[in-house]
């Protein structure tokens, strides 16, 4: 049997899912928005950072069909709202349904953020 152990920023994200919150970290410095938690931004090295409340809006970029015995489901990137991109799956309909382009908004399931797809009401 084998154990995970995490720490820092990711033992930070995880409590917070547990909690049912998705937040991503930004750079005080700059205000840049960063995902996946790490120590540093990406781009400048900055140490200085702070937790914020992601939107949990985004954007398909890229959308992939996982063919298996067990079911299909697919394996999107995301592109945040606030700037990052993350890699999940969008649920709530068939595999073949997730298009690029398509809006979506995150929900928090099981320690793992997910995302369904954001249907626009006609005025």
């Amino acid at each position: 049997m084998s154990t995970t152990t995490t720490f820092g920023p990711d033992r930070e994200y995880q409590a917070f899912l547990a909690q049912k919150r998705f937040m991503i970290q930004r750079a005080r410095a700059t205000g840049a928005h960063f995902y996946y938690p790490r120590i540093a931004e990406p781009r400048s090295g900055a140490l200085e950072w702070e937790w914020v409340e992601a939107s949990g809006l985004g954007t398909v970029y890229s959308t992939t069909v996982v063919r298996s015995k067990s079911g299909n489901h697919n394996v999107a990137l995301i592109d945040l709202a606030e700037g990052p991109r993350m890699m999940s799956r969008v649920v709530g309909l068939s595999p073949e349904s997730v298009v690029i382009g398509m809006q979506v908004r995150a929900r928090i399931d099981v320690l793992a953020v997910l995302f369904e797809r954001v249907t626009v009401e006609a005025p």
